[in-house]
């Protein structure tokens, strides 16, 4: 009997690392922050489609927008640390919202995990806006102050603070108006509700491929190949003041270092497929994959810049 006892311990001692090692043991939940539509959901679906079962169990993406993201990122950030629950956001939630959204959560709160790339956010008039180059729009918006509005993706978001700041330097008056992503900045623009179209160049790639828009202002140095006209911040002397959106995954905190590892290899390996990379250029974006602590520092230093312009535009909360 003693013996029986020995051994069944033993096989069961054996069989622990195989147990323990057992990840993901249910669906995986992908928080996207965001509405259907704009880039943000158009990426993290493709990265799920890529990985499709090599995890052994299937990835729901649900989208849970409101709040310029930082709803859907505090819900991955509230969830359980075991690796079944992330979110896919852009850098808004996490690098500006803290300064000026009131959001619960600071760098600390969660887990940096991949960032797979990045576009420049984009102004776009539609085509009979008087003004076919930056200069002229510029000079346009200067002679009627207080006459056009802009749509952004969400008030003391990424895009609104990086713009607004190019606008005092230049001395413009433009109303800033906020919606919750490119899903809804673009039709409003598109109805005539708004002058500019505010939003990363991913989000206005439909409406430049069937001639409804004309991007003119980037803000990256320079413009792109992907939005003929378009001119970037360079154009104007204001090259350090260039900023973008980026895409990138992260986690609760204190999930498991192996579950971590799992996850991000699956998701840099779907990230890496050329498919991935193609999608991304017909979106007029950039991969760029950083992981681990590389991307901690990358996200550590946007945050610190953000927060600086917040307190210039006294938007701090």
């Amino acid at each position: 009997m003693l013996a029986r006892m020995v051994l069944t311990c033993l096989f069961a001692l054996a069989a622990w690392p195989a147990l323990a090692q057992a990840f993901p043991d249910r669906p995986i939940r992908i928080i996207v922050p965001v509405g259907p539509g704009g880039g943000t959901d158009i990426f993290a679906r493709k990265l799920v489609e890529l990985i499709g079962g090599s995890l052994g169990q299937p990835i729901i993406v649900e989208n849970r927008p409101g709040g310029s993201g930082t709803i859907g990122t505090q819900a991955v950030i509230d969830a359980r640390p075991d690796g079944h629950t992330l979110g896919f956001v852009w850098n808004t939630p996490i690098t500006a919202a803290p300064h000026t959204l009131g959001a619960r959560y600071q760098l600390d709160s969660y887990t940096p995990v991949m960032r797979v790339g990045y576009s420049p956010f984009a102004l776009c008039a539609r085509p009979d806006f008087p003004a076919s180059n930056l200069q002229e729009m510029v000079a346009r918006i200067r002679a009627n102050p207080g006459q056009y509005t802009w749509g952004n993706e969400g008030m003391g978001g990424v895009m609104h603070l990086g713009v607004e700041r190019v606008w005092r330097r230049l001395g413009l008056e433009l109303t800033a108006v906020p919606f919750q992503g490119a899903g809804q900045t673009l039709p409003a623009f598109l109805g005539g509700h708004i002058t500019f179209y505010g939003g990363s160049l991913t989000g206005a790639v439909p409406a430049l491929r069937a001639g409804t828009a004309k991007c003119l202002m980037l803000t990256t140095p320079e413009g792109s190949s992907e939005a003929p006209g378009s001119q970037g911040l360079s154009t104007l002397g204001l090259a350090d003041m260039a900023i973008t959106i980026w895409w990138g995954l992260i986690a609760p905190r204190n999930v498991p270092s192996d579950r971590l590892e799992r996850l991000t290899t699956a998701f840099s390996q779907a990230a890496r497929q050329a498919e991935f990379a193609s999608l991304m250029q017909q979106q007029a974006a950039m991969i760029q994959i950083e992981t681990g602590d590389a991307f901690a520092r990358s996200i550590r230093a946007e945050y610190e810049a953000l927060g600086e312009v917040a307190r210039q535009l006294n938007l701090l909360r």
